[in-house]
């Protein structure tokens, strides 16, 4: 099998990589290890940035997002039973994000290029990345009990944290950044309405909280598949800081409720509404960062090359901007001849990324409170959250950075 970009992960990065360079009318064929099911329905971000959702737009992705998508024009922060909101479009001249979550827009994406684009194998497992060094490296995978080769003029990484693209850097030219966090995530998604109509961030000595929300669920009316579609399912995502080896099974429905109620508490009268659980989970918080992004005709995207914690809503807006940089990279060779672009592919992405890992781990040691923080701590928290409510350039600062960080 050959193609021009051989995309391992149908992951966001990889879907969308593949969506942009069909559009420039460049051939690429995407390996997928985990089946269509599993793809369009992990659980992940659900926070796009302004810039992610012009993307997507221009991509021809953006329609099912325009409309179920929520658009959001401020977030909210609470600390000492206070509420502050963050205008995002009147800090940053009209930039806002929108609340679709990660697994919508795989769906979309997959649509899309199995519908118009090249390849897309579910259930292929990516082997290794051999002879990237080369002009013609090779991505020999398994697929159907068949044992295959790729071979690519390019090779894009987008498998994760734990997928072989990473693994096929010598060891000579790898640098790892990476910082582990002494606290957890429990997520939980519950069948009620918002209690808020923004996201509300919420600090408190014990711990951190997130209000979050799904768009509403079109379900069907009980009196039969012709019904038509009622909108009248909410879901409210929501998390609260547990510590680091805490297990989703330990805290029963109404111990959620009861420390989100806590957490998130105001003296104004507002009240948090309550619903059945549906799920639970656990996420681990880390930073993470490889340098470089590229070796040779090898190149890394999203989680292969960096995580953040999820408190900046980063992760997934990366992956979109890392795709973005190497399709115009290549584009601007094809149309140009000059390499230029693609030579600097990870110089120009890691700008991006420590920018973002540096207001992921700002909005992390914001608002979380750590295992052995002293109240010389807790007070220096409430003092830059006063900061952020009582200066118009730290409150810019941070808009600016929550809604969009420049993919030019």
């Amino acid at each position: 099998m050959r193609t021009t970009v051989g995309i391992i992960g149908a992951g966001p990065a990889g879907l969308l990589l593949a969506r942009l360079l069909h559009r420039a009318g460049i051939d690429s064929v995407v390996l997928e290890s985990r089946d269509r099911a599993y793809v369009e329905h992990r659980q992940r971000a659900g926070i796009l940035e302004q810039g992610t959702v012009d993307v997507l737009r221009e991509a021809g992705a953006g329609r099912r997002m325009e409309r179920e998508g929520l658009r959001h024009d401020g977030i909210e922060l609470r600390f000492g039973r206070r509420r502050h909101r963050v205008d995002l479009p009147g800090l940053t001249g009209g930039r806002s994000v929108t609340v679709y979550a990660q697994t919508e827009v795989c769906k979309d994406l997959i649509a899309l290029q199995l519908e118009e684009g090249g390849p897309l194998l579910f259930g292929a497992e990516a082997l290794a990345v051999e002879g990237a060094e080369g002009d013609r490296p090779r991505i020999p995978f398994r697929h159907q009990g068949r044992e295959d080769v790729l071979e690519c003029d390019y090779v894009v990484g987008c498998d994760g944290f734990w997928g072989v693209a990473r693994k096929a850097f010598p060891a000579a030219v790898s640098r790892v950044f990476e910082r582990s966090y002494p606290y957890a995530w429990l997520g939980v998604l519950a069948d009620v309405a918002p209690s808020h109509d923004e996201l509300v961030y919420a600090r408190h000595d014990r711990g951190f909280a997130l209000l979050s929300m799904r768009p509403p669920v079109a379900r069907r009316r009980p009196c039969g598949e012709a019904a038509p579609l009622s909108v009248e399912s909410f879901v409210s995502r929501l998390y609260l800081q547990v510590p680091a080896d805490a297990k989703a099974e330990e805290w029963s429905d109404d111990a959620v409720w009861a420390e989100l109620e806590t957490r998130s508490a105001t003296d104004d009268g507002w009240t948090l509404e309550r619903g059945p659980i549906t799920q639970k989970s656990v996420t681990p918080m880390r930073s993470f960062v490889h340098e470089p992004m590229r070796h040779g005709r090898l190149f890394l995207a999203g989680d292969a090359a960096h995580i953040v914690p999820p408190t900046g809503a980063k992760g997934l807006n990366l992956a979109v901007g890392d795709a973005v940089t190497f399709v115009r990279a290549l584009v601007h060779q094809r149309e140009t001849g000059s390499p230029g672009l693609l030579d600097a592919y990870s110089t120009t992405c890691l700008r991006r990324v420590w920018q973002a890992e540096r207001f992921s781990y700002d909005m992390t040691t914001l608002l979380h409170r750590a295992p052995d923080a002293t109240d010389f701590d807790a007070r220096l928290q409430l003092a830059r959250l006063e900061r952020i409510a009582t200066s118009r350039a730290a409150e810019t600062d941070l808009a600016e950075a929550y809604t969009s960080f420049s993919l030019d």
